[in-house]
């Protein structure tokens, strides 16, 4: 017997066909994309599993439209769009399932923002021109070479505003990560948080100029579309904060890399860094590449954020762990209601 699943997302076809690659034969899965409610609600009408990926509207009226339903599956770490009470009145368990890939991407955003601030690729050239310094001494407790290029610009993400543009999954595991190094995270997107949720994340919304003109670090985490298409460009790059910095691990083809270049090469921006690009792999003409290979505080990273390909299958199975147990009459794991 297979059992009837919706599985709800935004995410493109080659998101969708890795994980109903991996999804057990158990299910007999209809994947939608960006469903409106009436197309939701006429196939939920047998199902028995709901998985919504990341984000999507659960409320009393979904869950009374889908009598048969027994778990709903948030494959994220976020549920505040689901109605908790309504699900436990309708005898509906809820579980989530935080994602490995998006905890990746957020420890590499971290990992960005503090290479950045320490200008690490120059620190790393310093220390590999090892011929270039002249005589040296075995050191102790009171005889070493402290910065012994005098080099100068090595910052601190504490105390720093971090301003997240585009607030998901990934952001908000970040804002999780951020938490202890007394930042003050900004964060702008299209449909503001709920106010509980954005004190539990310690974060505080903004309009997008505000983001702009108040962050130290600018982090894009924006999903490609066409409205996003190149948006962050000149006339945003003119809005930041002088010396600020642009990290980005949101899609390709968002950030206009020529402006960016230009506002790097120029002084306005001290650095960036990105992970992804409007041209995979990248192209020898990328004019951040150029800057990179002259040694500007520029990092770039080969779409690698969310880890490597081994193991994203057994990591996907592991995301329909939750019915799974449900089927097999184990306790739930990640069980919310």
């Amino acid at each position: 017997m297979r059992h009837l699943t919706v599985f709800t997302t935004e995410r493109g076809q080659r998101h969708q066909q890795s994980a109903l690659a991996a999804a057990p034969d158990s299910l007999a899965i209809t994947m939608l994309r960006q469903p409106n409610r009436a197309t939701l609600l006429a196939h939920l009408a047998d199902a028995v599993y709901l998985i919504s990926e990341r984000r999507g509207v659960v409320d009393a009226g979904i869950i009374a439209a889908a009598p048969g339903l027994r778990l709903i599956l948030r494959v994220g770490s976020l549920a505040h769009d689901i109605d908790l009470a309504a699900a436990r009145d309708a005898g509906v368990a809820v579980c989530c399932w935080p994602e490995g890939s998006v905890i990746r991407v957020a420890e590499h955003t971290m990992l960005q923002m503090l290479a950045l601030c320490k200008n690490l690729h120059e620190g790393e050239a310093v220390a590999l021109a090892a011929d270039s310094w002249g005589e040296s001494r075995r050191t102790d407790e009171d005889t070493f070479a402290y910065n012994w290029s005098g080099r100068r610009g090595s910052g601190s993400l504490w105390r720093r505003t971090v301003g997240i543009l585009g607030l998901g999954e990934i952001g908000a595991e970040l804002a999780r990560r951020l938490r202890g190094w007394d930042s003050t995270v900004l964060y702008h997107k299209r449909q503001r948080l709920p106010v509980d949720v954005e004190a539990d994340l310690g974060v505080t919304y903004v309009e997008a100029e505000a983001l702009y003109a108040r962050s130290d670090f600018l982090v894009n985490l924006l999903p490609y579309s066409p409205a996003n298409d190149l948006s962050i460009g000149a006339a945003i790059f003119e809005q930041m904060k002088d010396g600020a910095y642009l990290v980005s691990c949101g899609s390709g083809s968002v950030i206009d890399e020529a402006a960016l270049a230009d506002a790097i090469h120029a002084g306005k921006l001290a650095g960036a860094a990105l992970d992804t690009f409007e041209w995979e792999p990248l192209r020898p003409d990328n004019p951040l590449l150029a800057l990179a290979r002259q040694g500007a505080n520029v990092l770039l990273t080969p779409h690698m954020a969310a880890g490597g390909a081994n193991g994203a299958g057994d990591e996907r199975l592991a995301m329909y762990t939750p019915i799974l147990d449900h089927l097999a009459g184990r306790p739930l794991s990640n069980r919310m209601v």
